[in-house]
């Protein structure tokens, strides 16, 4: 089956200059935005619980001003709907926990409770059952404050610091963020702390019940009623006046937590692990005036963005991730490997390349580190993905020294052999991180416990291992292979655990392949086409909501984004679908939608921080959850809109360029 149809469909004139204009606009649009170190950086973009919870974190820690909770309320009620809701993602129902976080942090703030829109949102939060319905984490932020009872949050006992790698439920048998955030938190829960608040900030109007009426647990059965039951026995091991090891268990968190700091005072280079960190030590007693402290204090400036009296919290920051694709959208747009603007972003990259080691190294030994890490600063946890992009981006640039260049790659590479897991996939921080078992724990009602390999990152490692001339048919790459052609749906895409979502793994599984020399005539690979073309809007672009996370019947559908529209593309290229109607009407909604500065403007989301599944990918086993995603977590990278398109043109481009009125498998 194919959708390529006779040379009538070949591409005018027209377009191709349309489409060199276009690129032109854009290449011109990253030169003069790029930093002069040489990087790019976009706006991490998420959801209000950030500027909620910097909020209470600034409250809790005593360094809150009137100057930035000012700025910070500003953007909570910017970004309230007119229902009164705050959601996870553009266009999403209002979520419960997210409002309670963020009409509890307008109270703290000093708004009043009678205003309108405090009104609006708290006949909301009651209409979905009230506090006792929110998530934990929402519930362990009111404990702080003391407007929830700590005695109905799960326990997480201290003393799991202590146990060893191979014992099961170990801090290492958790993905890289939840371990990070799962061990100060359990210093956190084991003192209970109560920060003093102002009567007016209370809210026991959000209870529609009494507060010690909590709702009841889930299923009861199976793995999940043996951690309810252990949930039980850590309750009754608390109550005990002596812990005989805790003052152990806690010396050895600190210090894991201490040393897990980073060079820009956060931890894992992410919100959760650093806010609980920094609350953990202040439990303990740790001046604000200690190294560790002023450092993560201080370090927030770096993701925080203060615009029209307003400011807003970045979960993360991603220069590496940005950087590594715009280089590559640069490159195959045609711009030469000698370019100023290339190089000096490869010297760039290369000087972020991680040397140290890290948590990788409990599962993997006898590997040189050599990945790259998703922030300005994260040694700890260098990112699979963002290593795969770094080498594809590497591998047609001029740099100063070719020898340390060259370097650069192999290191790279080796690392991510050693990093692919038994099932011939990759995840993003970690080896076989697989234990499915820990998603179960009353705490994990929100986000992924595991980092499972997935199709998206597996398909990144693949299309950059061969591109850097490791040959497809050696051993790791074949076993990689079959576990990608083992993800496809049967309906033909592949699932976006990174990116919202069939779509996104379509759009990178298809060029991994073609990359591998893959039989792009194949059955397999003419169904995903046929998906994919089935799922062209009218517009001529594509578009996938983050609901489809939660609603499979929407899967492929959802109003056409740039990046969207530009992942499709490069998927049908990768297929030989270059003459193609389907391509030529994606190709003409990029066009028609670029505006003059040469970026487009995209509001939806269409990064996945976590599906809000548990288990970390799609199973019959992953928790159920509604369109407003109260267990994920989408991001809008706000430079998606800009580099894959100018990707997506520049592949279109040189295949037109080179293959006129026929089908071009680019390579």
């Amino acid at each position: 089956m194919t959708t390529r149809e006779t040379p009538e469909s070949s591409v005018s004139p027209g377009l191709l200059n349309a489409v060199s204009k276009a690129v032109s606009r854009s290449q011109d649009y990253f030169a003069r935005t790029q930093s002069p170190e040489g990087f790019w950086w976009g706006e991490l973009e998420s959801n209000s619980t950030m500027e909620a919870e910097y909020l209470m974190l600034t409250h809790f820690l005593g360094i809150g001003d009137e100057d930035t909770w000012r700025k910070l309320t500003n953007h909570l009620l910017e970004t309230q709907r007119e229902d009164g809701t705050w959601g996870q993602y553009y266009g999403s129902p209002g979520d419960l926990s997210t409002s309670v976080e963020c009409y509890f942090a307008l109270k703290l703030a000093g708004l009043s409770m009678d205003d309108p829109r405090m009104i609006k949102a708290r006949e909301f939060i009651l209409s979905k059952g009230g506090v006792p319905q929110a998530r934990v984490f929402t519930k362990i932020w009111l404990a702080l404050f003391g407007q929830w009872d700590w005695k109905r949050v799960p326990a997480i006992p201290p003393e799991m610091a202590l146990l060893p790698s191979w014992v099961p439920m170990n801090l290492y048998d958790f993905s890289s963020w939840a371990r990070a955030t799962m061990l100060p938190l359990s210093i956190v829960m084991t003192h209970r702390p109560s920060c003093r608040i102002p009567d007016s900030a209370a809210i026991s109007e959000l209870f529609p019940n009494e507060q010690g009426k909590s709702p009841r647990p889930g299923s009861m059965e199976g793995v999940a009623g043996i951690f309810h039951i252990a949930d039980r026995i850590f309750r009754w091991y608390n109550s005990f006046p002596l812990h005989p090891v805790r003052r152990i268990a806690i010396r050895r968190a600190v210090k894991w937590i201490v040393d897990h700091q980073d060079e820009d005072g956060s931890w894992g280079g992410i919100q959760p692990p650093w806010v609980y960190s920094l609350i953990s030590l202040k439990v303990l007693g740790y001046d604000l005036n200690h190294p560790v402290m002023r450092k993560g204090i201080e370090g927030f400036r770096a993701f925080t963005i203060e615009e029209n009296g307003a400011m807003r919290v970045q979960a993360c920051v991603s220069p590496v991730w940005d950087t590594c694709l715009a280089m590559v959208a640069l490159e195959d747009s045609g711009l030469p490997p000698d370019s100023p603007i290339l190089s000096r972003a490869g010297e760039w990259l290369i000087r972020a390349q991680v040397a140290d080691g890290g948590d990788w190294q409990v599962r993997v030994k006898n590997t040189t580190p050599g990945g790259w890490a998703f922030e300005f600063a994260n040694s700890a946890y260098p990112d699979i993905d963002d290593t795969a992009e770094a080498l594809i981006a590497l591998k047609s640039v001029d740099t100063e020294d070719p020898e340390r260049h060259r370097k650069a790659i192999r290191r790279g590479a080796e690392w991510m052999l050693g990093m692919q897991s038994k099932n011939g996939g990759w995840a993003a921080f970690d080896k076989d991180n697989t234990r499915r078992a820990v998603a179960a724990i009353p705490f994990a009602d929100f986000g992924e416990m595991i980092d499972p390999p997935s199709a998206d990152v597996t398909a990144h490692v693949v299309e950059a291992l061969v591109r850097v001339g490791y040959q497809a048919d050696m051993a790791p790459l074949r076993k990689a292979a079959r576990y990608l052609w083992n993800e496809q749906e049967e309906d033909g895409p592949w699932f976006g655990r990174w990116g919202v979502n069939y779509i996104y793994g379509t759009g990178a599984v298809l060029p991994a392949l073609k990359a591998m020399g893959e039989d792009m005539s194949a059955g397999a690979v003419r169904r995903a086409v046929a998906w994919l073309v089935a799922h062209q809007n009218e517009d001529g672009g594509w578009g996938e909501s983050c609901a489809s996370y939660a609603d499979l019947a929407l899967a492929g559908h959802g109003p056409s984004s740039a990046s969207q529209t530009s992942w499709a593309l490069l998927a049908l290229l990768a297929s030989g679908e270059s003459d193609s109607h389907a391509v030529r009407r994606g190709i003409e909604y990029l066009v028609a939608t670029q505006r003059e500065d040469g970026t487009w403007e995209e509001p939806w989301f269409t990064g996945a921080g976590f599906p809000g599944y548990g288990v970390g990918s799609r199973s019959k086993r992953a928790r159920s959850q509604g369109m407003e995603l109260p267990s994920g977590f989408m991001i809008k990278y706000h430079l998606y809109r800009n580099y894959w398109p100018l990707m997506a043109l520049g592949r279109f481009r040189r295949c037109s360029e080179r293959c006129p009125n026929r089908g071009c498998l680019i390579q």
